[in-house]
């Protein structure tokens, strides 16, 4: 049998298979889509101060909320948009969060006119320490402290990590990735 990164080898969490699908075929994967990777920021901020297992079961709930996380229709939410956010027993229901989302997107579609894209922006930065890549997303947007960062950036591909070596997802991530082949 293969070795699985530590935490999916040895789960005893109700929710594995949860946890399985992603890390099988989400986790470390680049995204080229910039509606999924604001979707991904989206999830990684709404997962602070809880447990993954609890935002993968909610995540078509939060895609449902949030417009299938398109950055122009969440861009132009108004506060009728904030209130029915946070009247949605399906997502996380956090002020913070909520507007972070709202003012995420703004600053998603600004990038957009000036680089082309988010992912043309997450490029033009890229490669830089998981420290630099913090620095940069706490200057840039709302709600992103250093777990966030460094969860959104490895669970998209922009910092190593999202695996181990001996995970056999490890080498499938390595191959979807470029920039780690040197």
């Amino acid at each position: 049998m293969s070795l699985y990164c530590n935490y999916v080898a040895t789960s005893q969490d109700s929710g594995i298979e949860y946890h399985k699908e992603y890390h099988d075929n989400h986790y470390g994967f680049p995204i080229s889509d910039d509606n999924e990777l604001f979707g991904r920021l989206i999830l990684e901020i709404n997962q602070a101060g809880l447990n993954w297992l609890t935002i993968l079961k909610k995540e078509s709930n939060f895609r449902a909320a949030y417009s299938n996380f398109d950055i122009k229709s969440v861009a132009s939410y108004t506060e009728e948009d904030e209130i029915r956010l946070l009247s949605d027993s399906g997502i996380i229901r956090n002020r913070l969060k909520v507007k972070a989302a709202i003012h995420n997107a703004n600053v998603i579609l600004g990038m957009q006119v000036e680089y082309g894209s988010f992912k043309n922006w997450l490029d033009f930065h890229n490669p830089k320490t998981k420290d630099e890549w913090v620095k940069l997303f706490k200057k840039t947007f709302k709600f992103t402290g250093g777990e966030i960062v460094n969860e959104f950036l490895q669970s998209t591909g922009y910092l190593e990590g999202a695996h181990s070596e001996s995970c056999p997802i490890y080498s499938k991530v390595l191959d979807s990735n470029p920039t780690w082949n040197k």
